[in-house]
């Protein structure tokens, strides 16, 4: 298996999260990406954060979002970010990151975060019009597939995060 560098970025263009991962494979979905417990991450430039939990990543194709599918006892089951359409070459994934994110906690609580991140920053960035709509139906996509445990958020991350030791 092939290692990928995952690089998430402001729209603005600076640093966000970014981590190395193993390519487990493809399905029809998008890529998947697994990390083990103790995979080292960075925000930008500050100090590098160790994840105690295993993880999966898909990277949908020509969606607006990707997903992380977290091991337990992880409180969150799945958090998903709205993004720009992940684009993969040269060993990387990147796009960048439009602050709406969707979480499913193991209680089965479904959130919608960051509402105010994404206002702040349609300033900051000078988010274009379009932008904004669409990680607006992208939002409300996530809210609706996650919560309806529809799509890649009916238990297909589970033979891939088995492979994730």
């Amino acid at each position: 298996m092939s290692e990928v560098r995952i690089i998430y970025r402001k729209y603005g263009g600076s640093l966000h999260w970014h981590q190395h991962a193993r390519v487990l494979g493809e399905d029809e979905h998008g890529v998947w990406t697994g990390c083990p417990a103790g995979t080292v991450g960075r925000r930008g430039s500050e100090p590098p954060v160790v994840w105690p939990d295993a993880f999966v990543m898909l990277f949908p194709r020509n969606s607006w979002w990707t997903a992380t599918f977290n091991a337990r006892p992880n409180r969150c089951a799945i958090y998903c970010d709205v993004t720009t359409v992940p684009v993969r070459g040269d060993g990387r994934i990147t796009m960048a990151d439009l602050d709406l994110d969707v979480l499913r906690m193991r209680d089965g609580r479904l959130i919608l975060d960051d509402e105010d991140e994404f206002a702040e920053h349609q300033v900051r960035y000078a988010y274009p019009e379009e932008i904004v709509r669409q990680a607006e139906r992208s939002a409300a996509w996530l809210m609706q597939a996650v919560g309806g445990r529809t799509g890649p958020f009916d238990g297909a991350h589970d033979r891939w995060l088995s492979q994730v030791g």
